[in-house]
């Protein structure tokens, strides 16, 4: 990995001639991502990112914290203790020149605490981690090692089924299928910074009930908190 996603923050938090990255999936073109938006405030975040760090409780773990506005929030606004991780150097680093007591550069599959955590969040498309649908139980077993009794995992997540064409898409008994064995939300995700291009990444959008049933399957209870304007959704998992 060239870690252009960290590098942008990074340049953004030093003041070094900071640019937007460029995004591109398998289904969709080119476009911009401002990097000022991953330093946005509470108030700058989608009505699904604020309501999960509102319900955000006790000893908390945050996955893929990026550049850790989701942390601060909860550290210095709700005087909460919290771990963030990322697998990107460059992030880490913006995050600990922000202030975050507690930052790590590690995957979420290799992260091992003798502490258990009462909130675990994976916010920003959280299922994207999980990279392809095959991979979801295996990462699910792995947050349940992390979570303390009467702990909750809040995830969020979108149904992408709007981004296919309905020509192609519409089934004639009124479902909807997507040519092809694949999921439909198993895309490859591609960030371009300051003309250089990294390599693409496996990413997973899921729907609701797809994701409820995973995590049932997975030992969980799954409930749906909230619904987003754009087919998105916060989910909140609990295990006992």
């Amino acid at each position: 990995m060239k870690d252009l996603f960290g590098k942008a923050i990074l340049d953004f938090q030093t003041n070094n001639s900071p640019e937007d990255l460029i995004t591109e999936t398998t289904i969709s073109e080119e476009d911009e991502m401002l990097v000022a938006y991953l330093f946005r405030d509470f108030s700058g975040m989608p009505k699904i990112e604020q309501q999960a760090l509102l319900l955000s409780k006790g000893k908390v773990l945050d996955v893929g914290c990026g550049a850790g506005s989701h942390s601060l929030y909860l550290q210095k606004e709700m005087n909460l203790e919290v771990t963030a991780i990322d697998i990107s150097e460059k992030a880490v680093e913006a995050c600990q020149l922000r202030g975050i007591s507690d930052v790590q550069k590690i995957a979420i599959l290799e992260f091992n605490s003798d502490e258990k955590f009462d909130t675990i969040l994976l916010l920003m498309n959280g299922t994207g981690i999980f990279g392809k649908l095959g991979n979801v139980s295996k990462y699910l077993q792995k947050l349940k090692t992390l979570l303390a009794e009467n702990g909750q995992i809040l995830i969020d997540s979108s149904d992408i089924i709007y981004m296919f064409d309905e020509e192609d898409s519409e089934d004639p008994e009124g479902g909807k299928w997507i040519s092809g064995d694949a999921y439909y939300g198993e895309l490859e995700f591609t960030i371009s910074y300051k003309g250089e291009k990294e390599a693409p990444l496996p990413w997973l959008y899921m729907d609701y009930n797809t994701f409820q049933n995973a995590a049932v399957a997975n030992g969980f209870q799954c409930e749906l908190i909230l619904e987003g304007d754009h087919f998105d959704y916060l989910a909140r998992l609990t295990y006992k």
